[in-house]
């Protein structure tokens, strides 16, 4: 029986998001919430970042910003259309209002855009986050 070593990882020919930092008051609500919306698991802490990986090469890496307010940011998540139900039930679970809109003036409500379904709502922090089971049509 062969033992297959796995090849390194080919050098990207393209520049692809490979992780950002969220800022958050606290980084295990702010990514406990986010990985239970979304049905992902937060993983072990990497130096002062605790991570949430998204699954496709990206990680959210939760920063603790306590000094400070933090600074309102958009992240947007392309969800499966078979999930995004369940996404929206533990939204209600956790008694968080979603939105229609980005402006949050359509409350309790999802969005049609782009022939999908999406939906908004804040984090712990305020940061507006949005599902949406198509990505947008770009001109």
């Amino acid at each position: 029986m062969s033992h297959a070593q796995h090849a390194p990882e080919p050098p990207t020919t393209v520049a692809h998001l490979n992780h950002t930092a969220v800022l958050a008051s606290d980084r295990r609500l702010s990514a406990e919430f986010l990985a239970a919306v979304l049905g992902l698991e937060v993983g072990a802490p990497f130096g002062p970042f605790l991570p949430v990986d998204l699954g496709n090469g990206v990680t959210l890496d939760y920063y603790e910003k306590r000094d400070e307010p933090v600074q309102s940011q958009h992240y947007a998540f392309l969800v499966p259309e078979d999930q995004f139900d369940t996404m929206i039930a533990r939204l209600e679970t956790l008694g968080v209002t979603y939105y229609a809109d980005p402006a949050h003036t359509d409350p309790g409500r999802v969005n049609d855009l782009f022939g999908g379904r999406g939906a908004y709502f804040d984090d712990p922090d305020g940061h507006n986050m949005e599902i949406m089971t198509r990505p947008y049509v770009r001109p």
